[in-house]
C-alpha cells in the first residue's frame, strides 16, 4: 500500500486572545469550523486542536483494538472509546501532557483479563498513540460491557 496523506488547514485572524480561526479538512467533514482562544483555554463552547486530537485518538484506537481482537479470533459487536486530552501550562507556554483512553468492548467469549491484555497490545500499534508516545503520557482503562 502506498503512503497515505491527509490534509487539513487552519486560518487565524487577529490577536491570539481576541482573534478567531477556522479549521477545514480536505474531506469536507470540517469546513471553516470556528475556534478561538476562549474555546481552547476558557472552556467556551466550540472546538479546539486538543478536542480534535482526542477525537482522532479515540477513532484510531477503536480501530486498532478491533483489529487486534480480530487477529486474536474475537469478533467485537462494539468498541467504544473516549479520549480526554489534557493541556497544561508549562514553562510560560502550554503542553499537551496527557491523553486518557477509556474503552469499552462488547465482545462474546472473552474474559476481562484477556480483554485488558489485548487492549494494551492495541495501544502499542495505534498510529495516533505512536505519534504521541514519548511526548504525551497515555493512560488506558479498558472494560467489558
Amino acid at each position: 500500500m502506498p503512503a497515505l496523506q491527509r490534509t487539513a488547514s487552519a486560518t487565524w485572524n487577529g490577536t491570539v486572545k481576541e482573534g478567531q480561526g477556522q479549521i477545514s479538512a480536505a474531506s469536507g467533514v470540517l469546513h471553516n469550523v470556528p475556534y478561538s482562544f476562549a474555546t481552547r483555554f476558557e472552556n467556551q463552547s466550540g472546538t479546539n486542536p486538543e478536542e480534535l486530537i482526542a477525537a482522532a485518538h479515540a477513532a484510531c484506537y477503536s480501530m486498532a483494538l478491533t483489529l487486534t481482537l480480530n487477529e486474536k479470533g474475537y469478533q467485537p459487536q462494539q468498541v467504544q472509546t473516549q479520549a480526554t486530552c489534557t493541556i497544561e501550562s508549562q514553562d510560560g507556554g502550554f503542553k499537551i501532557a496527557k491523553m486518557r483512553l477509556e474503552t469499552q468492548g462488547q465482545i462474546s467469549g472473552i474474559d476481562a483479563e484477556t480483554f485488558n491484555q489485548i487492549a494494551r497490545e492495541a495501544e502499542q500499534i495505534c498510529p495516533v498513540s505512536n505519534a504521541l508516545r514519548g511526548n504525551v503520557a497515555i493512560d488506558l482503562e479498558a472494560s467489558l460491557k
